[in-house]
């Protein structure tokens, strides 16, 4: 029960900081996009087009975790907690696309670097600098190193501060040396930050939807683990996967003497799943040895 209630605290926490982070962010996007266009700055509009993103990216975040709360069906059995994961994933192919568009626009002005009205692109700047500060402070209180789709919309508003710092220390360069190619390379730089978030959600989004073993769980260490009690003889068909970034499960056969208490190894099993691994989803089958089959188990 103690489990429970802490999934249930983290994720209305989680939901309440994409909420309030996307309607600050959506709202300052618009002046950024103004901005932007009457400043010329690709630096400016860049950041503005990333803010766009991020906007989506909360809304999606959100949207997920709502979903993600329906209860599970005779068709959905695991309910919709895998819909976070879609969304995190999406989220990382966006930050991509955006920085290979960055990198383009970013390359036509190195080739020929336009008039940019530095003034007006410090002030813009130097504002969604304080916006993007304030929606990553709000997402810092979700729970961001467990749940990877509020991990995913953090690392949107991050790079976002990022551009907006890119956008002041171009737009300073703009306007005490006249160097408008500042506005490009600052750009570039960011888009290679973005970039690199992107392939790292992506990366782990990809993973968790391919039923991969959590990062922080080593399986031949769980099956050293299962082996270390005394009644187990083997471990077989031992998968460790999640179901969502923060919801980890575990299914294995085990193999015991016919005259062991299969509820008894049942129990310690899960006990020492629970203690050492914070494995709560868990799934034994016991087999009692000597069963046609099990002699090839591996």
């Amino acid at each position: 029960m103690g489990h429970s209630h802490d999934h249930h605290h983290h994720g209305s926490n989680n939901k309440s900081a994409l909420k309030w982070a996307f309607f600050l962010i959506a709202s300052f996007m618009i002046v950024e996009v103004i901005g932007g266009i009457l400043t010329n700055s690709l630096a400016l509009m860049s950041d503005a087009g990333h803010m766009l993103s991020d906007a989506a990216a909360l809304g999606l975040s959100y949207a997920a975790m709502t979903l993600g709360e329906k209860a599970a069906s005779s068709k959905k059995t695991y309910g919709y907690k895998r819909f976070e994961i879609l969304a995190a994933f999406i989220n990382g192919i966006t930050l991509i696309a955006i920085s290979v568009y960055i990198f383009f626009e970013a390359y036509q002005r190195l080739m020929n670097p336009p008039e940019v009205v530095s003034t007006g692109m410090l002030v813009i700047s130097t504002l969604g600098l304080v916006v993007n500060i304030a929606a990553a402070f709000i997402l810092m209180r979700g729970d961001k190193d467990e749940n990877l789709n509020v991990r995913s919309a953090f690392l949107h508003v991050l790079g976002d501060l990022l551009g907006s710092v890119g956008a002041i220390l171009a737009a300073l360069l703009i306007l005490f040396f006249g160097w408008n190619i500042a506005d490009p390379i600052a750009s570039i730089i960011v888009a290679v930050l973005i970039i690199i978030s992107g392939c790292r959600v992506a990366r782990d989004s990809v993973h968790i939807l391919m039923e991969g073993a959590p990062s922080n769980i080593d399986s031949d260490n769980v099956k050293e683990k299962l082996l270390s009690l005394h009644e187990v003889q083997s471990v077989h068909d031992l998968h460790i996967w999640s179901i969502t970034s923060d919801f980890p499960a575990i299914s294995c056969h085990l193999v015991v003497k016919e005259s062991e208490d299969e509820q008894m190894v049942l129990s310690k099993a899960k006990k020492m799943l629970h203690d050492e691994f914070e494995l709560h989803h868990v799934t034994i089958q016991i087999d009692k040895e000597g069963i046609a089959g099990c002699e090839t188990c591996n």
